[in-house]
C-alpha cells in the first residue's frame, strides 16, 4: 500500500492525471475483505495530457460560450470582416428601402377621396321608407334599407333636410337647427342611423340651408319682439300698411313671386324673405348670425356627419342700399312686376362678401378634417342656370378652398334631349371647370320631374349609363335606379287630395317603390303622405332585383364597372362624336392599353362608322355593357355601330395609341385627377 501511494505521487510529479473513478470506502472493514479480492481490484491509472493541446481545446468557439471567450474570437479578422460586411449591407438595404418609399410617395398620384370614388345617393327621407306605420318616411326607415344602398355599390348617402320644421315648405325652413323633426324620429334615431351607416363603411352628408329659418324659429320670435342681440338677426325695414295692403321698401320680388317683404303685426315693420313669407331671411351682415351657423355646423359634425350640402347660399347677402332691381322689360309698368323672372337680381344674389362667408364655412369644416380618413365634404347647391362662371366660383381659388364642388344641374336643365344637347351640357361644365377641380353630374333631384317623366321611359337606362361613365362624382336621386315616374294627379285618391299642390310643385317626391304589396312596401300603415305611383307592381326594387335584365341590375353593373376599371374611375375623357342622335366619348388611362368607348343614343336609330373618325381604332370591339342586355359580350365592327332609340353601349378594346395623345383630338380631352399606370409594377404614378 505504501508502494502504491509512492508510485501515484511519482506519476503526479511527472504531469500525469490520477483517475479517481473509483475510490475504496475507508470505512470498509479490512478484516472482511478477501485478500484475493484486493489483488483483483483495478489499480489507479494515469493518462499523459499535453498542456498546449488542452489550452487549444478550451479556446475553440462553442455554443453558449461566456462573454470573455466570445470577445477573444470577435476581434479575429474572419469574424470582424464578415460582421462589417453584413452591417453595411443592412444599412444600404435600409437606405434603398427609404429612398424607394419616398420615390413611390413622390410619384404616386393623390388617392381619390371618398366623395370622389363613387356615386352619391340622395334620399328625401319622408318618401324613402316608413318604419312606424304613420305614412311618413323616417330615419329608422333609411336604416332598414341600408342593404339596398350597399347592393347598388354606393358608398355615400345624402339625406335632405330633416330639421324640426312646420313642414309647410317640406322642411326647407328650420324651426330648430339642433333637433330632428318628430315626423322623422328622434336624435337617438339619428345617432343610431349614423352608427349603422359608418359600420357598413359608408359616408353620410346632409342638407343645410343657412339663408333663412321658419317664422316659428325662436330667433325670429325674439327678433320680432326686439329682444337683445336677436333684434337684428333678420332683415327689418320700415314699411306702410294701408287698406290691407303693404307698401314695400322697394320692388324686390321673392322666388315664389310677389313682393319679398312681409309686414309683421308684432314689430310693425316688414321683414325680408327671398322665398315663402313663412321663411324670413337671416341677416348675414350680422356677425352673430354667422357665428350661429358655424355653431350649427360644429354640432352636426360632432354628431358624426361626414359633410354638408349648403343650399341657397347665393341669397345670403343683400345690398344694404335697398335700391330697386332693374326690370328685364324696361317698358313694363313697375307696379305689374310680380314674377321673379321679370327682374335682374343684381342686389339680392351673389353680393360682395358672400363667398367669404361660404369659405368661412369651409374653414370650420376643415377643423374636423384633420383626422386621417375623416375628410369632411362640402358641396354647394345653388343653380345659377345660365351663369356658368358664377357657378364655378364656388370651387374657390387656387389658394383659397371653398366647396369641393358646386352641384351640377346642366343635365337636368336641358330644354330638349339629343346627342348634341347632351354634349353641350357636358362640355359646358368641363371646359369652364378650373384646372385640378373635380366634376359632378346629376340627372334627377327632389325639385324636378323624374327622368322617365321628363325625358321618357326609353331614356332611363341610357341616362344612367351616361351618369355613371362620365368623369367625376355621379349623384343619383332615390328611385332613378329603378326608373320611377312622377305620379299623375288623376291617380290621387280623396285621402290625398290635400297633396295635389305638393305633387304639382314637387312631382318627384312620391314614395319609394320597394315591392308589389300594398303601398309598394313603403309603409305598412293604411296610407302614405303622398300616393304611391299606380305602376308600383311592375316597377319596384323586389321584382327588378330578381331580373338580370332590369334597370336596377344595369345600374348595379355600371357602378361595379366604375369601381373596378381605372379608366372609368379616374381616367381621361375625350369627345369622339356627337350629332342629333348620338354622343360618343372614350375613357382611357395612360399606360393602360384597355380603352372604353361609350356610344349613347338620345335620339332616333343611328349607324356610325367610328373607324373613319378615330385613326388606328381596332376593327372590332367587345360590348362590355349594353342597355339591351342580350348584346353584352358580343363583338361588333367599329365601322358599323348601330344603336336604337335610348340604346347605350359600353365598348371595350385594346390600343397602343390612346385618343388623348392624338393631335386630332387636342382640346377635346379632359382629366381631373391625372394618373398613369405601370403594368410592370402594377401601380399608379403621376409623371408620364
Amino acid at each position: 500500500e505504501e508502494e502504491a501511494k509512492s508510485l501515484a505521487m511519482e506519476l503526479s510529479e511527472k504531469g500525469g492525471v490520477e483517475n479517481n473513478g473509483f475510490v475504496q470506502n475507508e470505512a470498509f472493514d479490512d478484516k472482511e475483505t478477501d485478500t484475493s479480492s484486493q489483488e483483483e481490484m483495478p489499480k489507479p491509472c494515469t493518462v499523459d495530457v499535453d498542456p498546449v493541446a488542452e489550452e487549444e481545446t478550451v479556446l475553440k468557439p462553442y455554443a453558449g460560450m461566456p462573454k470573455e471567450v466570445l470577445l477573444k474570437f470577435s476581434s479575429q479578422a474572419r469574424y470582424r470582416v464578415t460582421r462589417e460586411i453584413l452591417f453595411w449591407l443592412i444599412i444600404a438595404a435600409a437606405v434603398a428601402l427609404v429612398c424607394a418609399t419616398i420615390a413611390i410617395i413622390a410619384l404616386s398620384p393623390k388617392c381619390l377621396d371618398w366623395w370622389q370614388a363613387g356615386p352619391i345617393y340622395q334620399i328625401y327621407p319622408r318618401s324613402f321608407k316608413d318604419s312606424n306605420m304613420d305614412g311618413n318616411g323616417d330615419l329608422k326607415g333609411i336604416q332598414e334599407k341600408l342593404d339596398h344602398i350597399t347592393y347598388l355599390n354606393i358608398k355615400t348617402i345624402w339625406i335632405t333636410s330633416f330639421f324640426k320644421s312646420p313642414l309647410k315648405d317640406l322642411g326647407y325652413g328650420a324651426e330648430d337647427f339642433y333637433d330632428v323633426d318628430p315626423i322623422f324620429g328622434s336624435m337617438s334615431d339619428f345617432e343610431n342611423l349614423i352608427a349603422a351607416i359608418h359600420d357598413r363603411g359608408l359616408k353620410v352628408i346632409m342638407d343645410l340651408i343657412p339663408n333663412h329659418t321658419s317664422d316659428k324659429h325662436r330667433w325670429f320670435q325674439l327678433s320680432r319682439n326686439r329682444t337683445g342681440k336677436y333684434t337684428d338677426y333678420y332683415i327689418w325695414q320700415d314699411c306702410m300698411e294701408a287698406a290691407g295692403s303693404v307698401i314695400p321698401p322697394n320692388n324686390w320680388v321673392s322666388v315664389f313671386g310677389n313682393s319679398s317683404w312681409q309686414f309683421d303685426d308684432v314689430r310693425k315693420q316688414c321683414y325680408f324673405h327671398q322665398f315663402g313669407k313663412n321663411q324670413p331671411d337671416l341677416n348675414f351682415h350680422n356677425l352673430d348670425v354667422q357665428q350661429e351657423i358655424h355653431d350649427i355646423i360644429k354640432f352636426w359634425l360632432n354628431k358624426g356627419i361626414d359633410g354638408f350640402s349648403f343650399s341657397t347660399v347665393k341669397f345670403l347677402l343683400e345690398a344694404t342700399h335697398l335700391r330697386d332691381e332693374p326690370q328685364v322689360n324696361k317698358s313694363q309698368n313697375g307696379e305689374t312686376v310680380t314674377a321673379y323672372s321679370q327682374l335682374y337680381h343684381d342686389y339680392t344674389t351673389t353680393q360682395v362678401g358672400m363667398h367669404d362667408i361660404v369659405r368661412s364655412f369651409r374653414q370650420t369644416m376643415n377643423q374636423f378634417s384633420r383626422e386621417p380618413g375623416r375628410y369632411r365634404f362640402m358641396g354647394s347647391g345653388d343653380d345659377e342656370k345660365e351663369d356658368i362662371e358664377a357657378t364655378m366660383m364656388y370651387y374657390g381659388t387656387t389658394f383659397i378652398q371653398e366647396a369641393d364642388f358646386p352641384l351640377n344641374f346642366n343635365l337636368i336643365n336641358m330644354k330638349n334631349l339629343s346627342g348634341n344637347s347632351i354634349f353641350e351640357a357636358v362640355d359646358l361644365w368641363m371646359k369652364n371647370m378650373p384646372v385640378g377641380k373635380w366634376p359632378n353630374w346629376a340627372v334627377g333631384s327632389p325639385n324636378t320631374a323624374r327622368i322617365s317623366s321628363r325625358l321618357g321611359k326609353e331614356y332611363v337606362n341610357v341616362m344612367n349609363m351616361l351618369l355613371l361613365t362620365l368623369p367625376g362624382t355621379p349623384v343619383t336621386y332615390y328611385g332613378e335606379e329603378i326608373g320611377m315616374e312622377n305620379i299623375a294627379s288623376e291617380n290621387v285618391s280623396e285621402e290625398h287630395v290635400n297633396s295635389i299642390l305638393l305633387l304639382v310643385t314637387f312631382p318627384g317626391k312620391s314614395p319609394m317603390q320597394w315591392d308589389g304589396k300594398v303601398n309598394a312596401g313603403f309603409t305598412e300603415g293604411n296610407s302614405s303622405w303622398l300616393p304611391v305611383n299606380s305602376n308600383y307592381q311592375s316597377v319596384n326594387v323586389e321584382i327588378q332585383r330578381a331580373s338580370s335584365n332590369s334597370t336596377l341590375n344595369l345600374y348595379r353593373e355600371l357602378t361595379g364597372l366604375r369601381d373596378n376599371e381605372l379608366p372609368i374611375n379616374r381616367g381621361w375623357m375625350c369627345y369622339i362624336w356627337n350629332d342629333s342622335n348620338v354622343f360618343v366619348y372614350v375613357r382611357e388611362l395612360d399606360g393602360l392599353d384597355r380603352t372604353f368607348m361609350m356610344v349613347l343614343n338620345f335620339g332616333q336609330e343611328s349607324t356610325i362608322d367610328l373607324r373613319a373618325i378615330v385613326p388606328n381604332l381596332p376593327s372590332e370591339a367587345v360590348i362590355r355593357l349594353s342597355t339591351h342586355f342580350s348584346s353584352a359580350g358580343k363583338a361588333v365592327s367599329t365601322e358599323l355601330i348601330k344603336t336604337g332609340m335610348g340604346e347605350g353601349l359600353v365598348l371595350e378594346y385594346k390600343t397602343a395609341k390612346p385618343v388623348h395623345t392624338m393631335e386630332a383630338f387636342q382640346g377635346k380631352c379632359f382629366v381631373a385627377e391625372k394618373a398613369c399606370y405601370s403594368m410592370a409594377l402594377n401601380l399608379l404614378y403621376m409623371n408620364c
